[in-house]
């Protein structure tokens, strides 16, 4: 007991026969500072029971001594937990420090459970989410498609890739759809990469090409000096062409017309995503602009363009919400 520096006692419970007590004790060092040891226990009292007999004197019925640190790590979980526990709450996330794994952990346990429209509901409901952290998300969820289109531009993918990156990111075709139909099927000989119901409540057709693998935009030689589509943009242009004459001919199909949710058809316009301009000229790009005004109802887009018209849209939206740099 020599080692002990001070000693603070304290009276948790007083019972007729037993007292519970507990004990601070400092324990100097000579590199390093003081050591706190905490000792709880429950002691028999004895017969001629003194109020001032200290712990050790007594006969203890259990005794724990928690080091300096137990004894830090056990003050921290009371601070953090004891009055949510006591209220009823196991999990909560403390505002003084919500950004850690725990808090983490415990939003993705909410939003990961099973009844999703209820979770909604009460999202809604409640005004959990207010509008400046929506279009946060939102935006920031965007920054990260463009970020992942731009690595897709890097390597070799095949065109389900690509089909899969814009059905998950249909916002970058702009304003004109509002939504992706889950039929893609025309008719037996032809299904579309894509059917939209746009913002006038008819159907369009958006035909997705991968934009690398050999597949040029220009033809290698040019025509009296001319830029001219190459061969595989003919027959992709051939082949939006083909679904477009095809859909017309299902418009006024009973069948047809419930397989797209009641959307109607009338003069379909069809987008077409072929190839990259990244490295054109200004020749080049009079003759896209050229080829483009040859089709009434058909509109070529790079790669490059629709990686040009996100940043757009995301420049816009960054002025509404939050400033996230892409």
């Amino acid at each position: 007991m020599s080692n002990i520096k001070d000693k603070l006692f304290t009276t948790l419970k007083d019972k007729p026969r037993v007292i519970t007590r507990a004990a601070f004790w400092k324990i100097p060092h000579n590199t390093q500072p003081d050591e706190v040891a905490l000792k709880v226990g429950r002691y028999n009292k004895p017969k001629n029971w003194l109020g001032s007999k200290t712990p050790e004197t007594l006969k203890p019925k259990s005794e724990l001594t928690l080091d300096n640190d137990e004894l830090d790590n056990l003050v921290s979980f009371l601070q953090e937990h004891y009055e949510p526990f006591k209220a009823g709450v196991k999990a909560f996330i403390p505002l003084d420090d919500p950004f850690n794994q725990s808090s983490a952990d415990q939003i993705r346990a909410l939003f990961s459970l099973p009844n999703k429209k209820q979770l909604i509901q009460f999202i809604l409901s409640h005004h959990i989410i207010p509008e400046e952290l929506e279009l946060g998300l939102m935006h920031a969820k965007r920054i990260k498609a463009i970020s992942n289109f731009k690595t897709m531009l890097d390597n070799d993918l095949v065109e389900s890739d690509w089909q899969k990156w814009f059905e998950n990111n249909d916002w970058v075709l702009g304003s004109d759809f509002i939504r992706v139909l889950d039929e893609r099927t025309i008719d037996t000989q032809n299904i579309s990469d894509f059917l939209m119901a746009a913002y006038d409540g008819f159907l369009d057709v958006i035909e997705v090409k991968r934009p690398e693998g050999g597949m040029l935009f220009w033809a290698r030689s040019m025509d009296h000096g001319n830029y001219v589509p190459s061969s595989n943009l003919i027959k992709a242009v051939t082949q939006a062409s083909s679904y477009i004459y095809e859909i017309e001919r299902e418009a006024n199909s009973v069948k047809f017309l419930e397989r797209v949710d009641g959307v109607k058809t009338v003069k379909p316009r069809c987008i077409l995503i072929f190839g990259r301009s990244n490295d054109w000229d200004v020749k080049q790009s009079e003759a896209f602009r050229i080829l483009n005004a040859g089709y009434h109802n058909l509109t070529i887009m790079t790669y490059d363009h629709v990686l040009d018209r996100a940043k757009r849209i995301v420049g816009i939206e960054a002025n509404k919400g939050l400033n996230l740099d892409l």
